[in-house]
């Protein structure tokens, strides 16, 4: 597959300029490099910075540091260097603690704990498993320094991306619990949707 070289500014056609302005505009100043491999292709380049400026950048139903957590946990989970670098250094800058930044890793990994669990049990097509304990310690769930509503919002987009049904259905059910609402969860969703296209875009481009 060709990879796709960086689109300067000075190279962009119109359209494609006109959205790196507004893309300077947006970070005040020069942009992560990833912006440019999108400009080869014009079409996702506006779609993705729209969406990345409203459910990703700008604070909404959830506040930005938030969003730059579960942009970290959904590029970790994608293995796209850059923009794990990216959101790492936005999480740092937005508040989060070094330590912190690590324990979204931590949390992220033990999803796959239990998504790999409960979609055995859910996929097996039998219920001889459900009468069995689960017998794996998810106690980092519960003990790490994140608040309990940022722990389920990595939850849920990382058991979303992982398609366990069980998992994702269990996450939102405490989220909400926890008193979080549902245009809170949909936001959850949608930014992690957004970061999971662009790191996709990042891993098969470059």
């Amino acid at each position: 597959m060709p990879r796709l070289a960086p689109l300067p500014k000075a190279e962009a056609p119109e359209g494609v300029a006109q959205t790196y302005e507004r893309l300077e505009e947006l970070f005040e100043g020069a942009f992560p490099e990833m912006f440019l491999r999108m400009g080869r292709v014009e079409p996702f380049l506006k779609d993705f910075y729209m969406n990345f400026k409203k459910f990703v950048y700008t604070p909404g139903a959830l506040d930005a540091k938030t969003k730059a957590m579960i942009g970290y946990a959904v590029s970790l989970h994608a293995k796209s260097e850059p923009w794990i670098e990216y959101f790492a250094a936005r999480c740092q800058a937005l508040g989060a603690a070094e330590k912190q930044v690590h324990e979204v890793l931590a949390i992220i990994a033990t999803n796959y704990t239990y998504n790999t669990f409960f979609k055995f049990r859910d996929l097996s097509g039998s219920a001889l498993f459900e009468g069995m304990a689960v017998g794996l310690r998810a106690h980092t769930f519960s003990s790490t320094s994140l608040d309990e509503k940022t722990v389920e919002l990595l939850n849920i987009a990382i058991s979303d991306i992982n398609a366990c049904k069980p998992c994702t259905s269990g996450h939102v059910e405490k989220a909400r619990a926890l008193g979080l609402s549902d245009n809170q969860l949909l936001e959850c969703i949608q930014c992690a949707a957004t970061v999971y296209a662009g790191a996709q875009f990042e891993n098969f481009g470059s």
